[in-house]
């Protein structure tokens, strides 16, 4: 007699016999990221109505990359370890971790490397001069604001190279522990290591994890298992629907609920083994307008997308 599972039971299965995390590869994240977002950008290809900017993307991904190559912070102690698993909480919380002085370093070494880049627009140039000659205490008051989502106190242009720097710091954490240091949180639709949400879900396709879905961490790359055909927001498992645009790459669908009416993206690796999260959701905004006007909106925004308040209540009147 064939057996029905439910969600709960199916959840339950998934914890002993699905890989539960992912951590990011420090030797190739940004790299790749890089490369993705290079490949998304050139003439003919998806993102090209947007290929500038994917391209300087890039090479603030090659920045990380080079950063992180020399860059190390502190582990959580035995009793921060302790503390997070008895308290069932981010290990290393975006909103309460400390971050070490050292951190300060990396927005002026990553704005120097961009700058240096071939083809980098001036405006960016600003952007990055302006974030190097903040004093200390502004600069953690934007690293604060940006890991908090107060875009109302984030200075739009520079907010993609500060938050690379951030990325950059809690890679270096994350790539370093383990997953047995990681406690399982209550709440599936936020990063165990960090507590931040998704950008967009992925779909795995390599020998370990094939077929299994994961979310992906905006801030530390720490991917987390959630089983498919469930909203990555409310948790719900009805009215789930997947939407793309017609003619476009089947790698990348958004995957709606009409019970909370968010989506996200969802990436199919066996459609295109080189998606990259972060990449691929920066350079389909073309399916961010789609699901706009079908009157859906976004669960989380993109680390490296960000809008000044004023821009995105004018997106939100222009969709209704």
């Amino acid at each position: 007699m064939r057996r029905i599972l439910e969600p709960g039971q199916i959840e339950a299965f998934a914890e002993g016999a699905i890989p539960r995390l992912r951590l990011p590869d420090r030797t190739r994240l940004f790299a790749s990221r890089a490369q993705r977002l290079r490949q998304l950008g050139a003439p003919g290809a998806p993102g090209q109505a947007i290929g500038d900017y994917l391209r300087l993307m890039a090479a603030v991904a090659e920045a990380q990359q080079l950063a992180l190559r020399t860059f190390d912070a502190p582990l959580p102690t035995a009793t921060q370890l302790a503390r997070s698993h008895t308290h069932g909480m981010p290990l290393i919380h975006a909103g309460g971790w400390p971050r070490e002085r050292a951190w300060r370093d990396l927005p002026a070494q990553m704005c120097a490397a961009v700058a240096a880049a071939p083809d980098v627009p001036p405006s960016a140039r600003e952007a990055c001069e302006r974030l190097r000659t903040l004093a200390p205490q502004q600069l953690e008051a934007q690293a604060d604001a940006l890991l908090a989502a107060r875009a109302d106190a984030v200075e739009v242009a520079a907010a993609p190279f500060l938050m690379a720097a951030l990325q950059t710091y809690w890679v270096a954490l994350a790539s370093r522990l383990t997953p047995e240091q990681v406690a399982q949180l209550d709440v599936p639709g936020l990063c165990p290591m960090c507590g931040t949400l998704p950008v967009a879900s992925i779909v795995r396709a390599d020998e370990r994890s094939q077929g299994y879905r994961y979310l992906h961490c905006a801030l530390c790359a720490t991917e987390w298992h959630l089983v498919r055909i469930t909203c990555s927001q409310c948790q719900g498992t009805a009215n789930i629907a997947y939407h793309s645009i017609e003619g476009a790459a089947e790698a990348v669908r958004a995957e709606s609920c009409d019970e909370c009416h968010t989506y996200r993206k969802i990436l199919y690796q066996e459609k295109d083994p080189n998606v990259e999260p972060v990449a691929d959701d920066l350079a389909s905004l073309a399916l961010d307008l789609l699901m706009s006007e079908a009157g859906y909106h976004r669960g989380s925004g993109n680390p490296l997308l960000w809008q000044a308040p004023e821009e995105r209540r004018a997106d939100s009147v222009s969709s209704t």
